[in-house]
């Protein structure tokens, strides 16, 4: 008679030992879970040089883009023979210092000078919009540390090294096809302006590239849970 009991009793305590398990199990899964995720998610430490060369790279990007998009919109690049090349206009100096400005850019009889503008403003322009792309990625990579911050900041060193591309094509473009009007002097500060973003294109893009190959890399981070 009292078996029965005995065996309720004994299926009652295993029951009980199982649920604590699982329990258990599912609360060392949670644990593990919020480790891996406050490792991968956090500001991990890093030595003062590796910050301020992160810092300089973006305050680089930031800069280059600013010079670059004043550059284009202000577009005067060359002043020569009392004329001033430009990228949307072409002017002419009259005998009472006055500029006549035209957007008809075959009035300067130099050939292939409206297609090759039209390729130069595609490329500047271009440029430009990848730069602010690229610093984006720099900038939200630097905000988490999450799997994917380290292939953000690869890909944000990728579009600043393809807007120096984009752009030293676009210089190029337009110095061949004015190299009989160019001087040393005879550049404008917009055209400096244009060079100096170039330079920092380049410069930010490799600096990115060098700092991606030091990253640790997300199997690496998970090797220390």
């Amino acid at each position: 008679m009292k078996a029965a009991p005995l065996l309720q009793t004994n299926g009652g305590t295993h029951d009980h030992n199982a649920a604590a398990k699982v329990k258990m199990f599912f609360k060392k899964q949670n644990e593990y879970l919020l480790k891996v995720q406050g490792l991968l998610c956090r500001k991990t430490g890093r030595s003062m040089l590796d910050v301020f060369a992160r810092s300089l790279t973006i305050l680089c990007m930031a800069i280059a883009i600013v010079l670059s998009s004043i550059s284009v919109c202000d577009g005067y690049w060359l002043f020569a023979d009392k004329k001033v090349f430009g990228l949307w206009h072409f002017c002419t100096l009259q005998l009472d210092h006055k500029a006549e400005c035209t957007t008809d850019i075959s009035v300067a009889e130099v050939n292939g000078l409206y297609t090759g503008l039209v390729f130069i403003r595609i490329t500047t322009t271009l440029a430009v919009v990848l730069a602010i792309f690229g610093l984006e990625m720099l900038i939200t990579s630097q905000l988490c540390q999450d799997p994917y911050a380290r292939r953000k900041w690869a890909f944000g060193s990728g579009l600043t090294l393809l807007s120096f591309s984009v752009t030293s094509l676009g210089m190029l473009t337009f110095v061949i096809l004015l190299r009989d009007f160019i001087t040393f002097t005879g550049f404008t500060l917009s055209f400096w302006c244009e060079f100096i973003a170039t330079f920092l294109f380049f410069l930010s893009s490799i600096t990115g590239l060098q700092i991606y190959s030091m990253m640790p890399s997300v199997e690496d981070s998970l090797a220390s849970v």
